[in-house]
């Protein structure tokens, strides 16, 4: 029996997180209104990150499995984008997304029934050498793929063409593009929260917590493993297909293990514990990228040396400490 990493804590009532997420939507609906177009187009990259982030923790944090291949669903939402383009001409974001969902469940479920069959270490090491297989072919298939040149994703329509990107990009994607992600966004937090608080999320936990107990009591191990996997793929994916227009280019770089590499520091940084936690690390993450890229040549040291003096102060992220220091300033008030 493997012992699985503690998961997330007990929920808080479904009412309760609507007021306090209530404030959190409204600000962020404001972003475009009162900051830069920058500032918007990279907190709508790091939303994109937190829809994929949040999806992992699925795995990591309700279910116990850690997994090293999510940059392959990740990439397998944005190449469907990509490839439709290519080869459909089609220049709706809705169907996209359509297009980028079913080929992340047909991919992920045939993963899933690889992987969710182990736990521990020959969990993770089966989803990363699957995932580098689908980047050897992306790599490898450049006549399909553009290869390192990568495919092009020009400014699609939204809410069925009622909006299209002519004219400016930068305000397109600044005001228009920025809030079609927060829809997004808001809509995978919801689903997500209803999952995790459903009783299949508490089965999740339940295998996570104690596997053979959960046997004993009538829970399907295989097969709850293998949703929860299918689950978090598409939401994933879903962020991949949700990156690609931001981005205007995919190339084989997201499919490679290092980009799962950095949706599991995500996860982590925020706290894998708390339900909210793979959102904020996703959002800080992506900041504390984008400026130790424009800050020097060696960003990846730099990153790095803040990312583990991070992971080591807050050793149970930044949602899980914020949370141990208010319940402090309460108990003392």
């Amino acid at each position: 029996m493997s012992v699985a990493p503690p998961g997330p804590r007990p929920a808080v009532s479904s009412a309760r997180a609507l007021r306090m997420a209530a404030p959190i939507a409204v600000a962020l609906a404001l972003v475009p209104l009162v900051l830069p177009p920058y500032s918007s187009i990279l907190l709508a990259y790091g939303l994109v990150m937190a829809i994929g982030a949040l999806g992992f923790n699925l795995l990591l944090g309700y279910t116990g499995l850690l997994s090293f291949g999510h940059s392959a669903y990740f990439g397998v939402g944005a190449y469907a984008v990509a490839l439709m383009v290519k080869y459909l001409k089609v220049t709706s974001m809705e169907l996209f997304l359509v297009g980028a969902i079913v080929a992340s469940i047909m991919i992920t479920a045939l993963f899933g029934v690889v992987c969710v069959r182990y736990t521990t270490i020959f969990f993770g090491i089966l989803t990363l050498a699957l995932s580098q297989v689908l980047w050897s072919l992306a790599f490898k298939f450049f006549w399909v793929t553009g290869g390192t040149d990568g495919l092009r994703v020009p400014t699609p329509s939204l809410f069925g063409g009622l909006v299209t990107g002519a004219g400016d990009k930068i305000t397109f994607m600044s005001h228009a593009y920025y809030y079609y992600v927060l829809i997004m966004f808001c809509l995978c937090v919801a689903l997500m929260w209803v999952i995790v608080n459903s009783p299949f999320g508490m089965a999740l936990q339940a295998i996570r917590d104690n596997e053979t107990r959960a046997r004993f009591v009538g829970v399907r191990i295989w097969p709850y493993r293998w949703v929860a996997f299918l689950v978090s793929g598409v939401f994933t994916g879903l962020a991949g297909a949700l990156w690609v227009p931001l981005n205007g280019l995919t190339t084989p770089d997201i499919m490679h293990w290092t980009f799962s590499g950095e949706i599991v520091f995500m996860t982590v940084l925020g706290g894998f514990r708390s339900f909210a936690g793979p959102i904020v690390g996703a959002v800080v993450f992506n900041y504390l990228k984008t400026y130790a890229v424009g800050y020097t040549v060696y960003w990846q040291l730099l990153l790095g040396v803040v990312l583990v003096a991070l992971v080591l102060s807050l050793p149970t992220g930044i949602v899980g400490t914020a949370g141990r220091l208010l319940a402090r300033f309460q108990g003392r008030s």
